[in-house]
């Protein structure tokens, strides 16, 4: 599928920027859609079935897209979800019912995912494991910019023209990354690595892996909560409205980038390992901030807010570091590796959303506990993660290193 002149992105702005697109797929498709849900819900009736099976067909479709990366490269496999992006974006922007717009969206998460694992498989086919890290986390401070600009273009969408312009707008980012990746992405894959033995039992059975993969599914897992239940949580329970409420997440995403650009700044003085432990510190002390504010000053909405900061700046290091580091070991399996990190982490996430959406009540007799208790869990597992485990794994790393030597 080589077609025009390809330049391979092998290092500096160019593929950043190039990573920085293909990760904003995700932010484009989600944040921006959500503006849209009142207006569908209108016209058609309700959203949510489209976007419970768009998230089912991104964790699922990681699993299909990352064998199928390893064996046919990259660049095929990229070129065509990116295809299946924008064709889904305009069935869905033409869908007349419900069932069609979630059938659409469902093509829609399965080409996501075909865009999500190609993009880190690309950063461990291009870079050292020891260099992920910092590249990821360039390519995640641009992805947080796109999610903090995605909701804002989506309302002003919805609000000065229709619903159906926010899908309009997703299948013109698709088609212009589409363009950008076809005539300036060469395949990364190195040739050796077509027919490297091993498999997804290999990939499951490193003690790293599991490691990194834990490390990124529980930062999420305490994330994926407060993305579920904060607007029951401030708007229901202490009374904002839903356009203050709209400000939160977006500042939520401003401390992000200072997360992920401070990891950066930190791998360049320090190891992974160190500055996860910082970060899984950082975590740890914002859900218990959250905590005190739950037991001392129940509606005290600063408090609350500065915990979810503080745990926000953790995540934002824990992001990078823990997608890479689940890929490190497996430079000829990167498809399987990041394709089985991400839907692993789903999954945890998913059933933590589950679990504590099951405390929330309509009268909000919990008050933020059904929120404030994954994060403390989470913050409490980081530590653990990042102060027992990964050490371990570094060291065996280390151990048989010098065996070969």
């Amino acid at each position: 599928m080589s077609v025009g002149p390809a330049r391979h992105p092998a290092s500096g702005a160019s593929f950043t920027v190039l990573l920085l697109l293909l990760l904003g797929a995700q932010p484009i498709a989600t944040d921006l859609y959500l503006p849209a849900l009142p207006a569908i819900a209108r016209e058609l009736g309700s959203a949510s079935t489209s976007l419970t099976l768009f998230m089912l067909a991104f964790g699922v479709g990681q699993l299909l897209n990352g064998p199928l990366a390893d064996r046919y490269g990259r660049r095929p496999v990229l070129l065509a979800g990116l295809m299946l992006y924008t064709v889904s974006a305009v069935g869905s922007a033409l869908a007349s019912t419900v069932p069609v717009l979630a059938i659409w969206r469902a093509l829609q998460g399965l080409a996501m995912a075909a865009v999500l694992v190609c993009a880190r498989a690309m950063v461990r086919d291009l870079h050292a494991a020891h260099e992920g890290p910092c590249i990821m986390a360039k390519g995640l401070s641009g992805l947080g910019v796109v999610a903090l600009l995605a909701p804002l273009l989506g309302a002003a969408a919805v609000q000065l023209l229709s619903w159906r312009w926010t899908l309009v707008c997703m299948a013109l980012y698709s088609v212009a990354v589409l363009w950008l990746c076809w005539f300036r992405f060469a395949e990364t894959r190195q040739p050796e690595h077509a027919q490297a033995a091993g498999g997804v039992r290999d990939v499951l059975a490193s003690s790293s892996f599991r490691a990194w993969t834990c490390l990124t599914a529980s930062t999420y897992g305490g994330m994926f909560c407060f993305l579920l239940l904060s607007p029951t949580i401030y708007v229901n329970y202490l009374g904002l409205s839903p356009l203050a409420y709209g400000w939160i997440p977006a500042s939520g995403s401003l401390v992000y980038i200072l997360g992920t650009t401070w990891c950066r700044r930190l791998l360049k003085k320090y190891s992974a390992l160190r500055a996860v432990r910082w970060g899984a510190q950082l975590s740890l002390v914002g859900a218990l901030v959250q905590l005190s504010s739950v037991l001392w000053t129940p509606h005290n909405l600063w408090l609350l807010l500065l915990g979810h900061w503080i745990y926000a700046v953790g995540h934002g290091i824990h992001q990078p570091c823990g997608q890479a580091g689940a890929v490190g070991d497996f430079p000829h399996l990167a498809g399987r590796a990041v394709a089985w990190s991400g839907f692993l982490t789903m999954v945890v996430a998913f059933i933590t959303g589950q679990m504590a959406a099951r405390f929330v009540d309509i009268g909000n007799a919990s008050g933020a506990w059904p929120l404030i208790v994954p994060m403390v869990l989470a913050g409490l597992l980081l530590v653990l993660i990042t102060h027992l485990w990964l050490p371990r794994t570094a060291a065996k790393a280390i151990g048989i290193e010098s065996q070969l030597d």
